[in-house]
């Protein structure tokens, strides 16, 4: 027997989430049956969507959440002995999995790492795969951008901000970025080519946006919600779209309990603006679709990446309560 070691939640988390909210347990892997393989982590993937998500999971859930793992056996001639591969394999170092089986999140089934051009195998968690496949589907399926608008991103140095922004500037926007901080805030703007970024904890956001774009926004990329999305909503412009991808402001609030937020539905109405949400699944089908694209931009240099990467398996809830507390910049891995 193979002996592992995984995160399981051991407590829901009350506001933010706390080092001991989760316990590493080790387990004995059993013996591979056809259509199975055994991974080794290499980079796993903490990411905001899993703090509003674990309440939907019992106490003793294994973490769960992407990787990039090898592997190391295998009764699959699909999935050969050192391959990389992607999947949803959990706060896992080490897992057996059914390739053939669906999980339940909808997204696609392990796949083997493609070639990235000598990149970080890594980025398969990020900009070359579910961070970038956000950005990439939710940002151009539906708000569908014209060259010569305006475009809003809040979360805007977050992993998938970030690049929604960037493919807004290749397809000939005007973009204005919300983050939490002066120093991203300048990464934005020198590194990233944003037109305006502003750190929305020190700014006067109505009168910001009143100069940044003084003829209104025409698309608007939510990764936050409350009255930063408020505010933002109420200067856009007739038939603007908004793509609703997350709520971070929200999420370590009690969610039987959410604040009040102020009310939109007069701009949505007056202004006849469409506002969508979604999740990234929709569109697996054409994932490799998605991740080809990204890398021929970064090939080509149109669109730059940073990862904040944090060390050895047993930091996995540091990485994740950092990532929550904005300290990342660009997509936050855990390397093993």
């Amino acid at each position: 027997m193979v002996k592992a070691r995984r995160f399981v939640l051991a407590k829901h988390f009350v506001g933010e989430p706390k080092e001991d909210d989760f316990e590493l347990v080790e387990e004995e892997l059993p013996d591979l049956k056809d259509g199975e393989i055994r991974v080794e982590a290499v980079a796993l993937s903490v990411d905001p969507y899993m703090r509003p998500y674990s309440v939907n999971h019992p106490v003793g859930t294994t973490m769960f959440g992407s990787q990039v793992a090898r592997i190391v056996e295998s009764r699959s001639e699909a999935y050969p002995v050192g391959k990389l591969v992607v999947g949803q394999f959990g706060w896992r170092e080490r897992a057996v999995v059914d390739v053939g089986k669906q999980d339940l999140t909808g997204l696609p089934k392990p796949y083997i790492v493609p070639d990235f051009k000598g990149l970080s195998k890594s980025l398969a968690l990020g900009v070359l795969g579910m961070t970038g496949n956000t950005a990439y589907f939710g940002f151009l399926e539906l708000c569908k951008p014209k060259a010569g608008e305006t475009v809003a991103v809040t979360g805007a140095a977050g992993a998938v901000g970030s690049t929604v922004g960037q493919i807004a500037k290749i397809k000939g926007c005007k973009v204005i970025g919300f983050a939490g901080s002066d120093d991203k805030v300048k990464w934005l703007t020198s590194e990233l080519g944003f037109d305006h970024a502003f750190n929305y904890k020190t700014t006067d956001i109505d009168e910001a946006l009143k100069k940044a774009a003084p003829n209104g926004i025409d698309c608007y990329f939510d990764n936050v919600g409350g009255k930063l999305s408020s505010t933002i909503i109420k200067q856009m412009n007739n038939f603007g779209r908004i793509s609703v991808c997350g709520s971070v402001a929200s999420y370590n609030e009690d969610p039987s309990n959410l604040p009040e937020a102020p009310i939109i539905q007069r701009a949505i109405v007056g202004k006849q603006l469409k506002m969508e949400g979604f999740l990234v699944k929709r569109w697996s089908n054409r994932w490799l679709e998605g991740i080809n694209q990204l890398l021929q931009w970064i090939v080509e240099g149109k669109l730059k990446y940073n990862e904040t990467v944090t060390r050895g398996f047993e930091n996995m809830p540091t990485a994740f309560i950092e990532m929550l507390q904005g300290k990342n910049v660009g997509k936050a891995v855990v390397k093993v």
